[in-house]
This record gives structure tokens, C-alpha cells and sequence, in this order.
């Protein structure tokens, strides 16, 4: 039972109040005394007329204005608002002692680690969370917030750490622990630049072409020249250029990326180049293109292969000189952009089909990175699906999502045609639907990949073991190429020189039909 009793303050009113429950025999379970006027006191449910015998007598005391029953205490709603909040945080957050035993972790934080939260308690935070001793941080008695990279089995994430401190009874400052917030984002430093690593740092892998392709990318950040990035669609080309970007002298600069792809050939050249006024009729007004615009920064020309010819002349004039003419105008313009250009596939394979010139092209190739799919370093699958559950939880406002194991090896086990981006999607829309929890197999949307042909369907009494193995490999390369859209990606794989494999494809009708120079 618990009782609000309004007052205004006196010397002696508590005791007052407590010499009545001692004469009544009642166990006073607590009291709070709340600054505004009123005090709060909980004890055992009594008897209906002892209660009513109660009332009358704690009214009478001088200076009590009113005494009604409520249906909690004010620490009571403190503590159940504070677990509301906690619980429906996205982002793990654990509170430790000034030793670094938890003391209070959310259910996002319970989720990270795999556990029960009472089971959590009392567990020292360094024997969870890896990468960065939160203990021995703790043993300085910080003053100001920090920040570190912490690891949780294979994934990382980034800590914000909020040192705790209390006044004791007798106004002096004390220690009393630290809340550590857990992000799947790295934390941005007001007043610090990207530069070298640092600017790579949001681009998670654990597999080593891609740790050396990064490391590539970290000193051709700085070069001054155009960099070509290849690889399929969805393997994260624009995020390695913004992380050279932001590595680079030009990193205060503009980054400006336009798909070549997606626009027409008029279109693609004034959204580059700019028009004078006057160019298409007597009214039309002057505007400055993309490279005028990133002057000083850097241009992102997207899936550069499906430039038009046309338009691939006028860039290889600027690539060469740094100046190019606004449609409709005689006069040079000339701009200091550096160029980074991405390509599906390989852009060499474009060259040989007639379709980009070549003069262009090796203007472009000064640098080169190649970017493998996704299918060809498995081990990032489940690191980088730990980061997009947990960023996907974040964008929709809900705890964090567990997978189950057999959810995990499922998307280990696919081959991800879209890549990156098709895992990103997937999981978001996964858990936008997802009613509980845990994401199993069955709550994971992804197209059925086509079987591989195996050859025992054929008709041994009527074919030769020519068309047989014409057969299989007409399979094989049809549940290939999805994969590997690209002569030169599928002849590596398959250890056969481009042209072999660009012969069977067009034998076969498989993807687009290809001309080969000479």
C-alpha cells in the first residue's frame, strides 16, 4: 500500500508521521520525501478499518493539507520509465561499477552478447566486449566522455564512454563507474578530419584481398591522377571513392558523382560540362556543370562504360588538359577536379567490344582497383550482416534483432549476386517485417539462384558424349554468369583465357552477344 500525502513544510512533520505508524504497529517499507510538498510512504496492505482508523490521524497533524492512496512511489515510475527507455533503445548500452562489473545492460546489449541479461549482471565488461580494456580505463577515473573500437566476436562496433560520477555525503566528487553506448557507426570528433585510415574505417572486412585493396586505396587517396574502381554492381565502388575523398588534400572540398548510365546523351553532357545562356532558346539562363561545381574536389563518374562516344571524346579532352566549352559557348573553361570513374565488370572488356574507346580508357586506368564480390569472401558475410541488423534497428527504432544460427549459415551459404547491397536490403526489409525477435530462415526474402545442370538428366541412349558435354557446359555457364557478368571474372574462375569463355557464351546465347577485335 502506498500513500501520497499532501503538505507544506515543517521542522519534525516525518516524525511526526512515523510516530503514528509505530503506534499502529505498520512496517514502514519506504519513504520519500519529494521537494514540491509531498511525502510518499509505502507499507504492507492492511485491514480495511485499521486503514480507515489510519487516515483520520495522520490529517490531523498540523500542516498536512491531504492523504490519498496511490499506485506507486516516485522511484517506483523513475525506475520503470529508465527500463522503458533502455528497452527500446536500438543501441546496446551497458552501465558498469567503478571496477567494470555490469551492473545494468538493455536488451539491445543482451542481444549484442548473446545472453540473458540477469545473467549478464555481475559479469566484468572486458570479459565480454574486446578490442579495448574498459577496465583499465576505468582504473584511471576518467573525467571526460571517451570513445574506442570494441569487438564482439567477429564484429566491431564503436563505444561512447560516459564516466560516472556522484557527490558523497560530504560534497566530495566520487567515482562511481562509466555507461558504455554501443553504435554500429564510427563516432564522428567535432574538429578532427578524415585522413588516411581513419576515412576507411566505416568499410568493415575481415578478408585479406580486401584489406590489401584498402590499403591500396589508402595511398592512392593522396595521388593526384584518375583512379578506375571495377568490380559488379553493389560491391561498395562509390563508398571506396567517398573514403578517398575524405582521405585526400581535397577532403574539405566537393565530391560530386553523376551515373553515366542513367542519363541521356544530351542530358549527360550539360549535366558535365554546363550550357551559356542562350543555348537552347532565347530565355534559357547559364549553369555551371558538375566539374565546375567540384571545382577544387573530386568527380565520381558512375558506370563510366555506358558513356556514350560522343560525350567519352569531350572527357578524354578534359582528362588531357583540365578544359572543355559549355554547349553553346566558345569560350575555355578550365577547372581542377580530380576524376575517379567506376565500372561494372571489367571496362578492358568494353574496350575490346568496340563499345569505349581505348585511348580513353587508359587515360582513365592510371589507377586501378578491383573490387571482388561478395560471394568471393564469405567471411565478411557475417560480419557485415551483424552490422546491418544492428543499423537496420536503428533506422526502424526497435531492439536490437538476434539471428539464428540457422539464419546465419544460410546467408553465408548464398552467393549474392547484388552484393553488399543486395545483403543490405534483404535485411532491412527482414526486419521491417520481422514480429519478433529472432530472424530465421523463413523470414529472409532472396530469389532462388538457378540450379546447376548436372548432367544426368541427358539421354545416354540418344546423344554422344560431345553434346553430353556440350550440354553440362551450356549449365554451367548459365548458372555462372549471374555471378560473373564479366568474360574476364568468369574465364579466372573457371581457369580459361576471356576469349574462350566469350566464344562458348555467344555459342550458347548466354548474356549479351559480344564482338572481339580481330
Amino acid at each position: 500500500m502506498r500513500l501520497e500525502i499532501t503538505c507544506q513544510d515543517r521542522l519534525g512533520l516525518c516524525q511526526e508521521i512515523l510516530a503514528i505508524l509505530r503506534e499502529n504497529e505498520i512496517d514502514l517499507r519506504g519513504i520519500e520525501v519529494d521537494p514540491i510538498g509531498k511525502i510518499f510512504l509505502n507499507f504492507p496492505a492492511m485491514e480495511f478499518a485499521d486503514f480507515q482508523a489510519l487516515m483520520p490521524k495522520i490529517r490531523r497533524i498540523p500542516n498536512v493539507e491531504d492523504v490519498k492512496t496511490t499506485s506507486h512511489m516516485p522511484s517506483e515510475r523513475e525506475h520503470y520509465e529508465f527500463n522503458l527507455l533502455l528497452s527500446t533503445l536500438p543501441n546496446p548500452v551497458i552501465s558498469v561499477d567503478a571496477k567494470g562489473h555490469i551492473d545494468v545492460i538493455n536488451s539491445a546489449g543482451a542481444a549484442l552478447l548473446s545472453t540473458d541479461k540477469d545473467a549478464l549482471k555481475g559479469e566484468h565488461i572486458d570479459d565480454c566486449l574486446g578490442g579495448f580494456s574498459v577496465g583499465r580505463w576505468l582504473e584511471r577515473k576518467p573525467k571526460d566522455p571517451d570513445n574506442a573500437q570494441v569487438k564482439c566476436g567477429r564484429s566491431v562496433y564503436y563505444a561512447n564512454l560516459f564516466p560516472i560520477w556522484l557527490t558523497d555525503d560530504e560534497g566530495e566528487p566520487s567515482f562511481a563507474g562509466a555507461v558504455v553506448h554501443c553504435q554500429s557507426e564510427p563516432i564522428a570528433v567535432p574538429g578532427v578530419s578524415e585522413q588516411g585510415s581513419a576515412a576507411f574505417a566505416a568499410i568493415l572486412t575481415q578478408h585479406a584481398s580486401m584489406r590489401k585493396i584498402l590499403k591500396d586505396a589508402e595511398r592512392m587517396a593522396s595521388l593526384e591522377v584518375p583512379l578506375l574502381i571495377e568490380g559488379e554492381t553493389g560491391v561498395g565502388k562509390e563508398l571506396i571513392a567517398r573514403a578517398c575523398h575524405r582521405a585526400s588534400r581535397r577532403s574539405k572540398k566537393p565530391f560530386l558523382a553523376v551515373n553515366c548510365g542513367a542519363l541521356p546523351d544530351n542530358v549527360a553532357e550539360s549535366e558535365l560540362f554546363g550550357y551559356g545562356a542562350g543555348a537552347f532558346n532565347s530565355r534559357s539562363e547559364a549553369k555551371k556543370g558538375i566539374f565546375e561545381q567540384a571545382a577544387g574536389g573530386v568527380v565520381l563518374l558512375d558506370s563510366v562504360g555506358d558513356m556514350s562516344r560522343e560525350l567519352q571524346a569531350k572527357l578524354l579532352r578534359f582528362i588531357q588538359d583540365g578544359s572543355f566549352r559549355r554547349i553553346g559557348e566558345e569560350t575555355e573553361v578550365k577547372v581542377d577536379v580530380r576524376v575517379i570513374c567506376s565500372a561494372r565488370g571489367f571496362l578492358l572488356d568494353r574496350v575490346e567490344s568496340g563499345d569505349f574507346r581505348e585511348d580513353l580508357y587508359y587515360r582513365l586506368n592510371v589507377l586501378n582497383l578491383q573490387l571482388p564480390p561478395l560471394r568471393e569472401r564469405r567471411g565478411d558475410v557475417a560480419l557485415l550482416t551483424e552490422h546491418f541488423l544492428q543499423q537496420s534497428c536503428q533506422r526502424l527504432g526497435r531492439p536490437l534483432v538476434r539471428l539464428s544460427q540457422s539464419a546465419r549459415n544460410f546467408l553465408t551459404q548464398y552467393s549474392w549476386p547484388g552484393n553488399v547491397r543486395q545483403l543490405e536490403n534483404t535485411l532491412f526489409r527482414a526486419v521491417s517485417m520481422l514480429e519478433g525477435d529472432v530472424l530465421e530462415v523463413e523470414d529472409i526474402q532472396l530469389p532462388e539462384l538457378p540450379a546447376l545442370a548436372t548432367g544426368f538428366d541427358i539421354d545416354l541412349e540418344q546423344t554422344t558424349l560431345e553434346d553430353a558435354v556440350k550440354t553440362f557446359e551450356a549449365g554451367l555457364l548459365r548458372r555462372m554468369y549471374p555471378s560473373y557478368p564479366s568474360t574476364r571474372q568468369l574465364a579466372r574462375k573457371l581457369g580459361l583465357s576471356h576469349t574462350a569463355i566469350a566464344n562458348k557464351l555467344r555459342e550458347y546465347g548466354i548474356g549479351k552477344q559480344r564482338k572481339l577485335n580481330g
